[in-house]
């Protein structure tokens, strides 16, 4: 494959990726964005989301709930806080997911309200995005 990049996706639980892509499409914590070879290295925070992957055997699709990407010309390295592949994520693990972020949003100090809030909004896109 031309033009491609080393993707690799590690959670605390596991490798979940370390695969050749032509593009990586990232859900960046200010926006998402698309990685592909040459691009310019770039370090950005996870937002909850879905991140894709294109390969020579299709989209790879993993569930993500936050973490880091480190972007080079050459590659995308994910570390991300916790990390499932689509097809892997049930209902339980979204609801587990999505409880977690409506406690952290009701146990958020004045400071961090918004922040907490836009998690819960991104877990709930991410909920709707995996039909569960």
């Amino acid at each position: 494959m031309a033009n491609t990049l080393q993707f690799d996706l590690v959670s605390p639980e596991r490798r979940l990726a370390s695969v050749t892509a032509t593009e990586v499409m990232i859900p960046g914590a200010d926006g998402d964005m698309t990685a592909m070879e040459g691009h310019a290295p770039t370090i950005t925070t996870l937002r909850p989301g879905i991140l894709r992957a294109s390969t020579a055997e299709g989209v790879k699709s993993y569930v993500v709930t936050g973490g880091f990407a480190e972007i080079s010309a050459t590659g995308v390295s994910v570390l991300a806080e916790r990390a499932v592949p689509v097809e892997e994520a049930t209902g339980t693990i979204i609801d587990d997911i999505l409880a977690e972020a409506r406690s952290l949003a009701a146990a958020a100090t004045p400071e961090m309200k918004d922040m907490a809030e836009k998690t819960l909004a991104d877990v709930l896109a991410l909920r709707d995005a995996v039909a569960h």
